[in-house]
């Protein structure tokens, strides 16, 4: 089942807590591949330094003032893709960030697209699973869209760390270490 839209309609952190466990959907060149979100991270708003939208709505950041339940795809560091998606009500800039997936359905094409490498990081899930600027503002709710979010396996608290984000660089406090990041304690989900 699709997540449909008023599952991202809600609170960020929510959000981000609850796609750990559920299935990221791409096809690609007919091919169905499927990897299960192992971990997210939550960026909120203006007032985050983290987020892109410290700096307010650009061309960049305007999905992230949409319509929950799309995707906010960017370039970064020169040569990776990050795949979010957009949370909250529609002028409030929130997403979460897909930061890794345990493959599980078009495994061998995906290690292919990576040359063997894992897919544990933003910009490894990415390459895996071709997503690139093209998906940008991508409605995620849609059955057929060619990248989607179905639910999958409840992950209990027990089984996920809570900690703050990764890769700020020079972020301020108190955003620096806001436990924002959720990640399965072991990648293997049966």
């Amino acid at each position: 089942m699709i997540l449909p839209r008023e599952f991202y309609d809600r609170p960020t952190l929510k959000v981000a807590r609850d796609l750990i466990g559920a299935r990221l959907v791409r096809i690609l060149n007919g091919k169905k591949l499927v990897g299960l979100i192992v971990e997210t991270e939550a960026y909120i708003s203006e007032k985050d330094l983290a987020c892109h939208c410290k700096a307010g709505r650009t061309p960049r950041t305007q999905v992230m003032y949409g319509e929950a339940g799309h995707a906010y795809v960017y370039f970064t560091y020169g040569n990776h893709w990050m795949f979010n998606v957009v949370t909250e009500r529609v002028d409030f800039p929130a997403a979460v960030l897909i930061r890794a997936i345990q493959p599980i359905e078009g495994v061998e094409i995906m290690l292919k697209r990576r040359e063997g490498r894992d897919t544990f990081g933003p910009g490894k899930l990415t390459q895996a699973m071709g997503i690139a600027k093209r998906e940008n503002a991508v409605d995620l709710t849609e059955p057929a869209s060619p990248l989607r979010i179905e639910a999958g396996h409840f992950i209990p608290n027990k089984n996920v760390t809570k900690s703050p984000r990764v890769g700020l660089n020079n972020t301020p406090e108190p955003w620096l270490s806001k436990p924002w990041r959720f990640k399965v304690k072991n990648w293997k989900i049966a």
